[in-house]
């Protein structure tokens, strides 16, 4: 949750110098500036743990993982140890810090536990006036864990005081690029989470991670769902009052509510092309081959003028922003969206969506394992398998509401684009 309280701050107390000098519009500050910490409570002495489920949970800070609380082995406490403690809560507003045994451990609260109990070991940082997540990454940086770990009473269990924590030093930037920050560290923790699933040669795990990233986009699990955006179907019967999709279309696992199942030919033109014969192309033309589209990226290899190929027979016509979709070894998976108007091989079918879905979404669709798979099992031919027009026609294709679309498309190429990153990051300590 993103806290938008309005204050004003008085910054004449903030630090004027931090570890390291800060962009325009971004300030030093101190943890007590930006929020409230309190203590939880230890269990009272000669009090234990209840000896079954109540409706109070005691967390801990063993439960205190991955910037979240591991609801595995949870602890409660009966009403009588509640009642004397029940001062000592923590909210889902809120976050956690450890500041004994184990220091420095930050994290939210889920839903299921606002307002339970917290230990002595953990501070609960709450009225928190800057994005919650900014502040937690803030938190797990090397300035705040070394202030922690430089600090702390060093006894037989350490201890991070109160007083310490608040004078922990926070590089604040403006809300709207908190929001930024934290969307792109979100990114990059999605790409590490994908990876670690995929223990193989990097290039091949970041193939392999794609994928993975465009199964979760088409089945509604890459991008949170917003239950203001306008159904699917909403969006295209307004758009076209006779629009009107197939009933009882099975897609594997289900679609969120507000997604609608749709064939391939109820959604786009596929099929239905512009031909030309070559002759009739004018020299400056660009003239689109297979060969020019690299596989599996969908990334355009050249891009060439008529009057640089010799060319013959029909070709079809495309223009900007349609999908150019290779019915040719599907399994080459040679799709993009076109950057410019041309011409291409009879092989490649430009499609244009129909409006209310956004070309760029369908791509990945087309590009997705899913997809792949679908091309396998109805494919012909042997040494040459192609895709037939019925065939793709056929095909089913999940449709979100157009706003998810548009996020799970920003979501995909933000997360693409670490990939390609770690890849050619690896390619170079490889070469050296």
């Amino acid at each position: 949750m993103i806290m938008r309280c309005k204050v004003t701050v008085d910054t004449s107390h903030y630090p004027k110098e931090g570890p390291w000098t800060l962009p325009d519009g971004w300030v030093w500050t101190t943890l007590d500036n930006i929020c409230s910490i309190r203590g939880g409570k230890r269990i009272p002495k000669g009090k234990t743990f209840a000896s079954e489920r109540t409706q109070h949970v005691y967390i801990r800070v063993t439960d205190m993982k991955d910037q979240s609380i591991d609801m595995s082995d949870l602890k409660y406490i009966d009403d009588d140890v509640y009642n004397e403690i029940s001062r000592y809560i923590i909210e889902k507003e809120d976050l956690y810090l450890t500041i004994a045994g184990t220091i420095g451990r930050v994290g939210e609260i889920p839903a299921e536990l606002h307002r339970m109990n917290l230990t002595e070991n953990a501070a609960r940082l709450t009225n928190i006036v800057c994005n919650k997540k900014y502040l937690m990454y803030a938190l797990l940086t090397d300035v705040a864990q070394n202030h922690f770990s430089l600090r702390f009473h060093q006894v037989a269990q350490p201890k991070l005081s109160i007083e310490t924590a608040s004078s922990t030093p926070i590089a604040l930037p403006p809300l709207p690029e908190q929001e930024r920050i934290v969307e792109a560290i979100q990114t990059w923790l999605s790409c590490i989470h994908i990876i670690e699933e995929n223990q193989e040669g990097i290039s091949a795990m970041g193939e392999k991670a794609k994928g993975q990233i465009l199964t979760l986009a088409i089945h509604g699990k890459l991008v949170s769902q917003d239950l203001n955006d306008e159904p699917a179907i909403e969006l295209l019967k307004r758009i076209n009052p006779d629009f009107n999709p197939s009933d009882n279309l099975h897609y594997e696992g289900g679609v969120p509510k507000g997604w609608l199942l749709c064939t391939l030919g109820e959604v786009s033109n596929y099929g239905r092309c512009v031909s030309v014969l070559a002759d009739e192309i004018d020299d400056s033309a660009w003239v689109l081959e297979l060969e020019d589209i690299e596989k599996d990226s969908g990334r355009l290899l050249h891009q060439i003028e008529k009057k640089e190929r010799i060319i013959s027979g029909i070709r079809h016509r495309f223009k900007k922003g349609q999908i150019l979709y290779s019915k040719l070894r599907t399994y080459l998976n040679k799709v993009l969206v076109a950057p410019d108007d041309g011409f291409c091989t009879t092989e490649i079918i430009p499609i244009t969506p129909i409006d209310g879905i956004d070309p760029q979404y369908l791509n990945l669709v087309l590009r997705s394992p899913y997809f792949l798979k679908y091309t396998a099992r109805c494919g012909y031919g042997v040494k040459m398998p192609r895709l037939g027009t019925n065939d793709a026609r056929k095909a089913i294709i999940p449709i979100p509401p157009i706003e998810e679309q548009h996020r799970i498309v920003q979501k995909t190429i933000a997360l693409f684009s670490v990939l390609e990153i770690i890849i050619s990051l690896n390619n170079i300590q490889i070469a050296e």
